[in-house]
């Protein structure tokens, strides 16, 4: 990987002001005593429910559209593949430079995140459910129509534009010992780590991923385990199905995020998600159950030192027009 592909301290700072320039909000953090107490920690939950788009795929999106048109002003679109967020993201940041954006999405994504992407102006392509078919189909239309590719993770100004969340959490929390992020193709703990361990290199990143992901295995062998071609997991969390991480994401993995890796059930992420919906009163997706389910569930296995953590809570587009994961059938 070249070096010049990961993101500095000063574009992550960058791509904050190209946020602040469109008045894309600060999330907040939130806490609960309930939380603190199950846990023995005191607990930070930033909260990218509540950013533009539902999720925290807004920042990087935006940042690498803003970056790109700086570029080229005369760019004709925009066109990504992606399992839903990123897809909103991207629609979203087309609409706020005023190009046409197409995004390619795999058959079974939730109806709530194509009525989003439609209603940020975008075309949506269907493509079938495995990642060699949105790659494919995203690179046909490119070609076609001339539209410049924005990938939901392997891009450097879009890992850029997800580290803006710890330039934000370290200014609301100074005193964090570590943070917990959900993790798919890697480009938000990626981005996280990337600011975190320039700022402050004791505080420890921990990945929270669904089972068969084989990151820690992965991560301890320093190497692409992974089974080729890219394959999609069997988890009812359809905004982390993919298996690999990134090219360019893997590696900054590698040498910022701990070995360590919580490896989370379907059942414990419902079950953290339904917390959250009961008792915290939040509206999550069940990619935010990732690290709020391995809080609760290994809290105990985290260093006794670690004393104040941050938990990633990356988007809140669940999916109202079925029953909620909980109250499925085959969850019963």
């Amino acid at each position: 990987m070249d070096e010049k592909e990961i993101p500095s301290l000063a574009e992550i700072h960058i791509a904050a002001s190209h946020l602040r320039s469109i008045s894309l909000p600060i999330t907040p953090i939130l806490t609960s005593t309930l939380l603190n107490t199950l846990t023995g920690r005191n607990v930070y939950l930033k909260c990218e429910n509540f950013q533009r788009t539902g999720s925290f795929k807004s920042r990087g999106a935006l940042n690498a559209v803003l970056n790109a048109m700086k570029v080229d002003p005369n760019l004709k679109g925009f066109v990504t593949h992606s399992s839903g967020n990123h897809g909103q993201a991207l629609a979203y940041a087309a609409s706020i430079v005023k190009r046409p954006c197409v995004v390619v999405v795999p058959q079974g994504t939730p109806k709530n995140k194509l009525d989003a992407i439609e209603n940020y102006g975008a075309e949506i392509v269907i493509c079938e459910p495995i990642p060699a078919s949105r790659t494919s189909a995203c690179l046909q239309i490119s070609q076609e129509r001339g539209f410049l590719i924005i990938p939901p993770f392997d891009h450097p100004d879009v890992i850029a534009g997800q580290g803006t969340i710890a330039v934000e959490l370290l200014d609301q929390v100074p005193n964090l010992d570590a943070i917990l992020v959900p993790v798919s193709g890697g480009g938000l703990i990626s981005g996280i780590a990337l600011y975190t361990k320039r700022i402050n290199p004791n505080i420890r990143i921990y990945a929270c991923v669904p089972e068969g992901k084989m990151l820690e295995e992965c991560l301890k062998e320093e190497k692409r385990l992974w089974p080729e071609p890219s394959q999609f997991l069997k988890t009812k969390c359809e905004a982390c199905r993919l298996q690999q991480c990134g090219i360019l994401t893997f590696p900054i993995m590698c040498s910022l995020v701990e070995k360590q890796v919580f490896v989370i059930s379907d059942k414990i992420m419902i079950n953290a998600t339904r917390f959250a919906f009961e008792r915290l009163k939040l509206v999550i997706e069940l990619a935010a159950g990732l690290s709020l389910g391995a809080l609760l569930t290994y809290f105990d296995q985290l260093d006794p030192n670690i004393r104040n953590v941050g938990i990633i809570l990356c988007g809140g587009n669940i999916d109202l027009s079925v029953p909620l994961p909980w109250l499925q059938e085959d969850n019963q």
